[in-house]
């Protein structure tokens, strides 16, 4: 009876899925791009019946916490990576909020970040790149960027270490690698730790390795804007065994114990250990190192990432192909538009296309855009622009090298639009007649 009713249910779900497969073919099927009338958008999700099939099979299997999914998406996006561990998390933002939390562990003991320490970093970006450094009472230091590369002008990256100085924390800027030599060279000579926020820059490479994999930890975003998507989701990257246990641990409620789901012993001394003022012996699954947080996923969304993960060479190679098709369209500009270069030694996996009006035109980046979107060309800016301008950051602790004059420039000059996988040629032909018409009147 019970075999019996064990292939009942496998026959119903087989059934639900091939219908699941029936619906994203009448529901999902891309309409044909019509000029002046279909949106380019500056991002989206790009799925197939896969996705679809993974997260209502995982749906019915009703594991709603991380759980199996979870745990191969983890080591398969390690594998993909080329680290030794990959920590799921529910978002970009929270894989930041991890990583530089788990500087300030104490299990770091003489290298452990603690309340004063600086930071280097850049005020041209998204503000969780920055936030988790205020969060955890650190402080700030602001360096200017380069404009063509968008990224940290090198220079000025010594020029920034202070005796205070511990850390590093940057974004290779809309896929585009910051010059991670110079980065790696200086956290050598002052011993300092380094955190790439590799969020927009999935597929990247810096002389010919992924960008993610060189710094003491790194982070990837899984929103839907992003290279491949969980819906949201992130993750934490290191090949350092010891972060990893302490990413784990602040991810999971600031728990000591290491014990995938459904274990209870993995260190075979859950009932032996003493460990602060508790009892000799206290249940170790419920000892708590670190003031931590619950940043986990769900496993439907693991099981929608493990369908992404096989698709994610192509989605990083038509990036890179609508960049060149927009840059070569867009070059005939040079003069009026500052167009994106990448960074010396590097290739790029692009999250969108940055343009910059250049100094001394008659139009304003507010009237380029203005034009383009009435034209359903979708744009955004380079995020936050000058974040200090922010009002949440306008009365933060921070230290400011130099000035940050293109950051300002940037601010008030720059926005991106789209080279996800989801345009191809007979959109970015539109985008680039469009931005012709445009600027044949200057």
């Amino acid at each position: 009876m019970e075999d019996y009713n064990k292939m009942e249910h496998l026959k119903i779900k087989e059934d639900i899925l091939d219908l699941v497969k029936k619906y994203h073919s009448a529901k999902f099927t891309k309409k044909p791009f019509v000029s002046g009338e279909s949106i380019v958008r500056y991002a989206g999700r790009i799925f197939d019946e896969k996705e679809l099939v993974n997260l209502v099979d995982s749906s019915l299997d009703f594991w709603l916490t991380a759980g199996p999914h979870a745990e191969a998406f983890e080591n398969e996006f390690a594998d993909f990576m080329d680290v030794e561990d990959s920590i799921l998390v529910n978002s970009g933002s929270s894989a930041n909020l991890v990583a530089m939390s788990v500087l300030t562990s104490p299990k770091l003991k003489d290298r452990q970040l603690k309340p004063g320490d600086e930071v280097i970093t850049v005020a041209a970006g998204f503000p969780t790149t920055v936030a988790p450094i205020i969060q955890n009472r650190l402080v700030p230091v602001f360096i200017d960027v380069s404009l063509e590369n968008y990224n940290a002008i090198p220079e000025m990256i010594e020029k920034a270490v202070s005796p205070k100085t511990k850390a590093i924390f940057m974004a290779h800027t809309l896929g585009n690698p910051f010059d991670i030599g110079v980065v790696m060279k200086i956290a050598r000579d002052h011993n300092l730790w380094v955190i790439e926020d590799n969020c927009d820059a999935l597929g990247s490479e810096y002389n010919g390795q992924l960008t993610g994999t060189f710094g003491d930890l790194s982070t990837v975003s899984f929103y839907p804007a992003h290279h491949m998507t969980l819906g949201e989701g992130g993750c934490v990257l290191t090949n350092n065994d010891e972060l990893a246990k302490i990413a784990r641990s602040f991810r999971d409620w600031g728990r000591d114990c290491y014990c995938a789901a459904g274990e209870d012993n993995t260190c075979g001394l859950r009932f032996t250990q003493k460990c602060g003022q508790l009892p000799e012996g206290y249940d170790h699954k419920f000892v708590y190192s670190h003031i931590g947080y619950n940043l986990k996923v769900t496993d439907m969304q693991a099981a929608i990432g493990r369908a992404q993960l096989k698709k994610l060479p192509g989605f990083i190679e038509a990036r890179r192909k609508n960049y060149e098709i927009l840059f070569n369209g867009l070059l005939k500009h040079e003069g009026k538009l500052i167009l994106p270069k990448p960074t010396k030694n590097s290739n790029p996996s692009w999250f969108g296309f940055l343009i910059t009006i250049a100094e001394g035109q008659k139009f304003t980046r507010t009237d380029l855009v203005n034009y383009l979107n009435q034209n359903n060309i979708h744009t955004r800016n380079l995020f936050a622009g000058n974040l200090l301008k922010q009002p949440a950051y306008m009365n933060i602790e921070h230290r400011l090298v130099g000035d940050l004059k293109n950051t300002d420039y940037i601010m008030n000059n720059t926005f991106f639009i789209g080279v996800y996988p989801g345009v191809g040629e007979p959109e970015l032909n539109y985008v680039i007649d469009s931005i012709d018409k445009y600027l044949s009147n200057f």
